[in-house]
């Protein structure tokens, strides 16, 4: 395993256990203490992702046999911060609807005397709509992020093709060096070869030579 996930993975625990405990306290606070407990939700929400994306960044630079394992936990992670996230949305949506109705409560008593039920309506249009508008930023900023991460891994995987590639280029290299010594041997290795049937060929000549002589010699 890599030293430098397991300390990402050991913050991400960290943080992890601590939005569950504010999670679950939120609940039950009103006013300023509830915006600023989920002002440091949303705070530690972003550090988590931080964290996030540098632990895929990690598995991805690692071995095949290793990242893929690392890669399984991040997205048990991933997971996690999306049940975070969708928590956080279900609570700041109750809260926004409390601060609504207590708007249209406070609207609706002033119409009895000076506005009219128009009036009542547009305010309750407005606040979908800012509702609606908080949601598609949100969105869009996921989005953004979720393209971020398929850049970087696209580039990873890139860069492992390109090593690939570049290994694979100097091991033809070492065998076209070793297809020229083994042709040059081989051509020293013909000619001794034919220089040996030579010297042979004048042996036997020689050998035949003498031995016409010695009958010749005996014979007459």
């Amino acid at each position: 395993m890599s030293q430098v996930f397991d300390g990402y993975e050991r913050q991400y625990c960290e943080i992890s256990a601590n939005l569950s405990k504010k999670c679950s306290s939120v609940v039950a606070l009103d006013g300023e203490q509830k915006k600023q407990k989920l002002s440091e939700i949303k705070s530690g929400l972003e550090n988590a992702e931080a964290l996030i994306r540098k632990m895929d960044l990690e598995a991805r630079s690692l071995p095949p046999n290793i990242k893929s394992t690392l890669l399984i936990k991040l997205r048990e992670f991933k997971s996690d911060l999306n049940n975070f996230k969708t928590e956080v949305k279900r609570i700041t949506s109750a809260n926004l609807n409390a601060a609504a109705r207590g708007e249209l409560l406070e609207a609706g008593m002033d119409d009895t005397k000076t506005a009219s039920a128009d009036q009542r309506s547009r305010l309750m249009m407005s606040t979908e709509r800012l509702g609606r508008t908080t949601d598609r930023v949100k969105d869009s900023r996921r989005t953004m992020m979720e393209t971020e991460e398929i850049g970087v891994s696209i580039l990873q995987d890139l860069h492992s093709q390109r090593q690939s590639l570049l290994r694979t280029h100097e091991t033809l290299h070492g065998v076209d060096d070793n297809v020229g010594k083994s042709k040059k041997i081989l051509t020293g290795m013909t000619r001794r070869m034919n220089k040996n049937k030579w010297t042979i060929g004048a042996i036997i000549i020689a050998l035949i030579a003498a031995i016409i002589l010695i009958l010749y010699f005996k014979l007459t």
